[in-house]
């Protein structure tokens, strides 16, 4: 796919320059030994870490933030740039936030915000505490309280940067938020969550362009990664995903101006004991908006009630124009060598718009097996799908039933 050539040079690059900044040694700054920070559990570390990434953004040689091993309670920081050099946050230790969610009045905990060619590594942990807000989210109609719980890690305006070895455990919402980012990878990043805990997307991102994500394993109770209006060249590839609810597009088509879904590619990997597989999702009625170029491929799915779903009619808590079509035009979107295990009959499901109904998809060697005494079946709506090679279930092979069911 042409928009993926160059992604390639600019990682070089960004190699290039955390490279040098690692030969730098002076360059260290530990929030414990210079700042004062305490590995208690207890004293904020808001304040060390605030002063240390201070001192770091404006050093003119590349510099590194320091944190040492052992468990640290923060309330909350907002790292902001841009910075004179490369910089790099080296987590080695446990960070908690609060565990009551009425601690915090706005969807942020840790941000980094405005930065170029940044580095944060170290195999430390960025825990969020989430049970009890897990009880008081799961009521859909609890919007209020939703809307003030915060991500994990927020990346805002943030240009060549690399995540590594990082993990990201019971958020209070998603995990990690990605928005209007440049040239931006994830790999080996872990996200812990249960399988019940409500709107923990594992990876969210939105209008970024050239995001990575690479070797991730991600166990939450929402999407693994959820691709939100504005991605553009996105390039996933040797995750492992499961519990959730899959890799999904969308949902899309809720707001008005939203901004095209443009190259994605998703390879080699494997979902298990999830909602859905390979997904896209869009609203009916409401706006607008365009996915295009996108591909699936080399997936295997392991007891995935939907391993393979374009959901026209997503319909969340059954609030939405269910009998209105969705606006959001799909295009050039391919489902290839994708084998597994269905846990529902419905292995392959295309639900398109009757209004934009999907052009050019294409299915080439399926092997989805149902694990119930039923064989497995393919559903298509305003669709007629480009097929080739082994095919199982057959495509389109059944009827769509009138009512469709609410997706989550």
């Amino acid at each position: 796919m042409a928009p993926h050539l160059n992604i390639v040079p600019s990682m070089f690059v960004l190699l290039l320059l955390f490279i040098s900044a690692s030969k730098v040694q002076s360059g260290a700054i530990d929030v414990v030994a210079k700042f004062g920070a305490k590995a208690d559990g207890k004293t904020d570390l808001s304040k060390p870490f605030l002063d240390a990434w201070k001192e770091a953004c404006a050093s003119v040689t590349p510099s590194t933030v320091v944190i040492p091993k052992g468990t640290y309670l923060l309330s909350k920081v907002n790292l902001e740039g841009p910075c004179k050099a490369p910089i790099e946050i080296n987590v080695q230790g446990t960070i908690k936030a609060p565990a009551d969610p009425g601690a915090f009045k706005d969807p942020n905990w840790v941000r980094f915000y405005s930065i170029e060619n940044f580095k944060m590594s170290g195999g430390g942990i960025f825990d969020g505490q989430g049970s009890i807000a897990y009880e008081k989210n799961k009521d859909p109609h609890n919007r209020a309280f939703r809307v003030k719980l915060p991500v994990n890690i927020r990346f805002d305006f943030v240009t060549n940067a690399l995540i590594q070895d990082i993990t990201s455990k019971d958020s209070k919402l998603f995990h990690v938020n990605v928005f209007a980012c440049k040239n931006i990878t994830l790999e080996r990043f872990t996200v812990e969550a249960p399988a019940d805990s409500p709107n923990t997307d594992g990876i969210h991102m939105g209008k970024s362009d050239g995001v990575n994500i690479i070797g991730c394993e991600i166990k939450t109770g929402d999407d693994c990664i959820s691709i939100g209006d504005g991605t553009k060249n996105l390039d996933i590839k040797d995750i492992t995903c499961g519990p959730g609810h899959g890799i999904s597009i969308g949902s899309l088509g809720k707001y008005p101006n939203e901004e095209p879904v443009e190259g994605v590619k998703v390879t080699n990997c494997t979902i298990t004991n999830t909602s859905n597989g390979a997904r896209i999702k869009t609203w009916p009625g409401e706006s607008p908006g365009i996915v295009s170029d996108v591909h699936f491929e080399d997936i295997i799915v392991n007891n995935v009630s939907s391993p393979i779903l374009i959901d026209q009619k997503y319909c969340p808590w059954s609030k939405c124009k269910i009998n209105e079509e969705s606006k959001v035009k799909l295009s050039n979107i391919s489902f290839k060598n994708i084998r597994g295990t269905s846990a529902l009959p419905e292995a392959v499901k295309f639900i398109c718009s009757g209004s934009s109904p999907c052009q050019n998809v294409e299915l080439a060697d399926i092997d989805i097996k149902h694990t119930g005494p039923e064989p497995a079946t393919s559903q298509c709506l305003n669709v007629k799908p480009k097929t080739s090679g082994k095919l199982n279930p057959t495509p389109c092979s059944s009827p769509v039933p009138k009512t469709l069911s609410a997706t989550a």
